[in-house]
């Protein structure tokens, strides 16, 4: 059968929409691709935290105790160890310097890696507790935020030299950079959002994130000036504006969040959870997320980092055993980590 004119020109731009909105449709049903075993770190004890991930150099660096593991982001399988630390928490790295930054939280210190050699070369002094870790490319510098200590180091990764330590009145253990010259970092205490000047070092505004509590992760849709603050007392995800703090929505989240990323090419944020779940939302609009799915991955796998390649999720985690005794420094402590039982969890969909 001919089809022509108007109703060959419709159904043309039929197959065009469908087409499109294929493109545009966030990847769901997200699902284990990989487990992958990695052992013990030296040292005594089992503990593991933040992933980051170079996609251009396929590789992912997964804090583990006293070392970083460096696996390929593809195979999963180890390229290096980057060891001789004490308990670790974040890696950010400054590709056109050719380094890398690890915060270590028992030693107060940031270790400076060789990125191509994986060798530490430096050390910097930073405080108790050092935590997260971002670069700011706007001030072309290191934040490491300090949870026990309650500030932020700021480190010129040039000259390897600690610019200045900065009280943030309250632990952080996580931040966003704008690219813009701001730095928005959560306060636990205060269940406040931080905003801060990364050049004049100095507290702009600070946000409650109710009906959220106790900011534990921090992303953000920089395009469209939007926080996602995840807080555990009470469990919630809240939607913020960049520009004044509004909280434009809330969701309720599972247990023992750490870490949420948002990725911008598909307009999807990830939530992870101590309890084994990453709840996944697509940004409809920069007023409205909308609820993909929540995937059940394995209990622990609270840390978690997304390639914007693939766009496939790395979570770590490992077996665990009962909870210690409650004391008065740790009235709820939590199930403790069997030693051996590390292990990287790569999910796709």
């Amino acid at each position: 059968m001919k089809i022509s004119g108007l109703g060959g020109f419709a159904i043309s731009v039929s197959f065009l929409m469908v087409g499109t909105l294929a493109l545009t449709s966030p990847p769901a049903n997200y699902h284990l691709l990989k487990r992958i075993p990695l052992g013990a770190a030296p040292g005594e004890g089992e503990y593991f935290d933040y992933l980051t991930v170079d996609a251009l150099a396929r590789r992912v660096y997964l804090t583990h105790g006293t070392e970083v593991k460096v696996v390929d982001a593809d195979s999963g399988e180890v390229e290096g160890t980057i060891s001789g630390m004490k308990r670790i928490h974040g890696v950010a790295l400054v590709k056109e310097l050719g380094r890398g930054f690890i915060t270590d939280a028992d030693s107060g210190k940031v270790f400076i890696f060789d990125i191509a050699t994986l060798k530490v070369t430096a050390e910097v002094q930073a405080s108790k507790g050092a935590h997260g870790v971002i670069y700011d490319p706007a001030s072309k510098h290191i934040f490491s935020f300090n949870d026990r200590s309650k500030n932020m180091t700021v480190i010129d990764p040039e000259t390897q030299t600690v610019v200045k330590i900065f009280d943030l009145g309250g632990p952080s253990l996580c931040a966003v950079a704008d690219g813009k010259g701001m730095i928005y970092a959560n306060n636990q205490d205060t269940s406040e959002v931080l905003a801060i000047d990364s050049q004049a070092l100095t507290i702009k505004a600070r946000w409650p994130v109710a009906p959220a509590g106790e900011p534990m992760s921090l992303a953000m849709d920089r395009e469209h000036r939007r926080l996602f603050a995840a807080g555990r007392n009470p469990q919630m995800l809240v939607m913020m504006d960049a520009n004044n703090g509004k909280v434009i929505q809330s969701f309720p989240i599972s247990a023992g969040v750490d870490v949420d990323v948002y990725e911008p090419e598909i307009r999807m944020l990830f939530v992870s959870t101590r309890e084994g779940k990453v709840h996944i939302y697509h940004e409809d609009s920069p007023d409205k997320l909308s609820e993909v799915e929540t995937v059940t991955t394995e209990y622990g796998a609270k840390t978690m980092a997304l390639d914007p390649k693939t766009y496939n999720l790395y979570l770590t985690t490992s077996d665990f055993g009962p909870a210690p005794p409650p004391t008065a420094e740790h009235p709820h402590p939590s199930p403790v980590s069997i030693r051996g039982t590390f292990r990287l969890l790569i999910y796709g969909h």
